[in-house]
């Protein structure tokens, strides 16, 4: 792969990551997943004050992530493709899978102190 093309993949990628990087901005997300919204559903849905709905849709929007379209006097946003639900979806799954294997681990060694503390 050429350099350039490399970078500016990495650049996409990372640009990506940062846009799903605030836990408001994945909430919007799924909250899009039933289909288009205004501003003023998705602040009622997620009990967020207008103007910090408004600035996440801008950076979903500049990422490529929802798409804005006018009617009448609303702009209603959407997913821009809804694989980006599935990935986050697989991330919660991966998520769910490391805190399961941490949760054992601390059970396990909580075990291990207590046998310890009985000898």
């Amino acid at each position: 792969m050429q350099p350039s093309l490399e970078q500016e993949i990495n650049r996409l990628h990372s640009r990506m990551c940062a846009a799903l990087a605030d836990p408001k901005r994945i909430l919007i997300l799924y909250t899009l997943v039933n289909g288009p919204m205004c501003v003023r559903e998705i602040r009622e849905s997620l009990r967020v004050p207008q103007p910090t709905v408004s600035r996440h849709l801008k950076t979903l929007r500049e990422r490529g992530l929802v798409e804005a379209n006018r009617d009448a006097q609303s702009v209603y946003y959407s997913l821009t493709d809804g694989r980006v639900i599935q990935a986050l979806d697989i991330l919660r799954e991966v998520l769910a899978d490391l805190l399961e294997t941490q949760s054992n681990l601390a059970q396990s060694v909580s075990s291990m102190v207590a046998s310890d503390s009985a000898s």
